[in-house]
């Protein structure tokens, strides 16, 4: 094709223009070393697959390069074609190419010479793609891969740059906790989302079934070992235009928090040699021995084990601090290091450092809060939606009811002033598709609130169905809780009926007062203050109030380099001491942690620490 398409330029004048054609598919793009790209600022690239024809963008060198296309491109092909490439070498053609033809070289010339002609477009050029079978033509902005072996440029992890100081962070408007609102950002969800490279999958699709919200959902594959692994993101708001730019901003933070791709690792020792430098992962929970002998496989934590750490920064001390690379990223490359399987929890996006910090932390308290909740079995105030200052609650409030479902809230305030609210959804008739759950948590207690609503709304409305769908698997699950083994198992295992008497402690329970009102979880601060115009402010009231309670607030910057591009900041935040949040019941290190038996009672909920007959014998059923 190179010397037909060469043709067709000349012929039609235009000699200046160079071309560098290759064929995708051939090779594995993750493994091989990429081939070298001499082309100049006017030479286009050329990718040729099945019936397709992608031209551009123009490079002298520049990021995003020639094997950045190809290595997204494969990053959205079937399981099966990935196979093939990860995992059974090589690739050939099965004959020959149908489309090496004048005709079609004269139409890829034409495109090719508009291609050299425009203007690089930011901060992500557009790559165009010629369908040589109907001859039309899209485009789709090529967003650079932060892991390419030829044009990257991965910065040293080091204690200096983890070093977090907190500035200045005016709020947009009254209400918000956003340095800006997500119209705000230059998010271009065709970037992220598109068929032939999309940097977060192959497509973003509208959940018109969903009657509560205007959901979408996307996906990511990644591969650990032979197991091609899927990432869901999505997003939850009144239309789709906006859900799917909050799901681009749910799925860029969950692809910073997987790996580190922005930054290099450095750093390998043990918790014996880096002592009170370093996160003890004993602090933040290990699983059983129980689950060890279970899963041979995966090598228990040892204090004198070397494994990778990466750089944090402690916001109570303002010193570095060494934090297990898993325990941040959580699926780092090298399985042998993974003594755990940490989520996502704690990781948060935002326009600024304090942003990210203030909704990470959240979500840790958030997690903490409900987790003491279900496996204490521990009664909780109950919180009147009618109260909210918000008609938008309360509209949705009333419209779960019309689809069968009354929707209750709950004060989930344990060791902490920070309001923390969970909400149920609860099928009225008792039905398939019983309930479901969902937490918020923030120091404005109509977010936290509303947060909470937004996760019972969008997922009440599709339970019944999925319950019926899986009723069977479900039904299993609930006779035998080790069948409880993948995030969604959770809540959808109390869409089963009969799994409903494991939160009769909190749907049950006979009311010691009468119902709160939303406000009556404000926590004001010295000057009666709910909240400050400057997010720093409120972040550093909610460091202070952890920290109070004894715990260090350890952050580490995730940040990708197309995330700065775009003005945002990914972090992760650790809190050693509060429970953390697994999925699989044999994985549940909540159950050993100390903090589950004595919360309760330093709290002045309980006379007594609890023992393992006074703890919930079900699985929590967070989402």
């Amino acid at each position: 094709m190179t010397g037909l398409l060469r043709t067709a330029l000349d012929r039609q004048g235009h000699t200046g223009i160079e071309v560098s054609v290759r064929a995708l598919g051939l090779v594995d793009a993750f493994a091989d070393a990429p081939t070298p790209f001499d082309g100049t600022a006017n030479t286009v690239p050329v990718h040729l697959y099945a019936g397709q024809a992608l031209a551009g963008p123009p490079t002298g060198g520049a990021s995003p390069c020639p094997h950045c296309l190809t290595r997204r491109w494969q990053a959205v092909r079937s399981v099966a074609l990935r196979d093939a490439l990860e995992l059974g070498g090589t690739t050939h053609e099965s004959g020959p190419w149908p489309y090496a033809v004048p005709f079609a070289a004269d139409a890829l010339a034409s495109l090719v010479a508009q291609v050299a002609a425009q203007p690089v477009r930011e901060p992500f050029p557009d790559v165009h793609v010629l369908d040589l079978r109907s001859l039309t033509v899209r485009h789709y902005p090529l967003v650079p891969d932060p892991q390419c072996p030829a044009c990257s440029a991965p910065v040293p992890d080091t204690a200096e740059g983890a070093a977090v100081t907190l500035s200045p962070a005016p709020k947009h408007e009254p209400g918000s906790f956003r340095l800006r609102g997500i119209e705000a950002y230059d998010i271009d969800v065709a970037a992220f989302a598109n068929p032939v490279f999309g940097a977060l999958g192959p497509s973003v699709v509208q959940d018109v079934s969903s009657t509560s919200t205007s959901a979408t959902i996307g996906c990511f594959s990644m591969r650990s070992g032979e197991y091609l692994r899927e990432t869901f993101w999505g997003g939850h708001a009144g239309s789709f235009g906006a859900s799917a730019r909050i799901g681009v901003l749910e799925g860029l933070e969950r692809y910073a928090g997987m790996r580190a791709r922005g930054k290099r690792t450095t750093v390998y020792g043990t918790l014996d040699e880096f002592g009170e430098d370093a996160v003890d992962p004993r602090r933040v929970g290990l699983y059983s021995e129980a689950f060890h002998r279970e899963n041979p496989r995966v090598v228990p934590f040892a204090p004198d084990r070397v494994i990778p750490w990466v750089w944090g920064h402690s916001l109570r001390d303002g010193t570095p601090r060494l934090v297990p690379e898993i325990l941040t990223y959580y699926h780092a490359p090298g399985l042998e290091n993974r003594f755990v399987q940490e989520s996502s929890n704690g990781c948060a996006s935002g326009g600024c450092v304090e942003e990210a910090v203030y909704f990470g932390l959240m979500e840790v308290v958030e997690r903490d809060a409900f987790l003491l909740t279900w496996y204490g079995r521990q009664p909780l105030p109950e919180i009147d939606p009618a109260t909210s200052a918000r008609p938008a609650t309360r509209h949705m409030v009333e419209r779960l009811a019309m689809y069968g479902y009354r929707a209750r809230f709950f004060d989930t305030r344990i060791t902490f002033p920070i309001p923390v609210v969970t909400g149920v959804a609860e099928r009225l008739d008792g039905g398939l598709g019983r309930m479901c759950f969902g937490a918020g948590a923030g120091l404005d207690p109509e977010s936290a609130l509303d947060a909470a609503l937004c996760e019972i709304a969008t997922d009440a409305v599709n339970l019944q169905g999925r319950s019926e769908r899986d009723e069977a698997r479900l039904r299993t699950m609930a006779k035998d809780f080790t069948e409880v083994t993948a995030l969604h198992d959770h809540p959808l295992v109390y869409g089963v009926p009969e799994m409903g008497v494991h939160a009769d402690f909190l749907l049950r329970a006979t009311p010691t007062r009468g119902p709160l009102a939303v406000a009556d979880l404000a926590w004001p601060d010295a000057s009666g203050a709910m909240v400050s115009p400057d997010l720093r402010d409120d972040l550093e009231r909610c460091v202070a109030a952890v920290t109070a309670a004894g715990f260090d607030v350890v952050v580490v910057d995730q940040t990708l380099p197309e995330q700065r591009l775009l003005g945002l900041h990914t972090f992760s935040v650790l809190v050693p001491g509060l429970l953390p949040i697994d999925f699989g019941w044999s994985r549940q290190r909540a159950l050993g942690m100390p903090r589950l038996r004595t919360a309760l009672r330093e709290a002045g909920l309980r006379e007594r620490d609890l023992e393992t007959a006074d703890l919930n014998p079900a699985p929590h059923p967070f989402p």
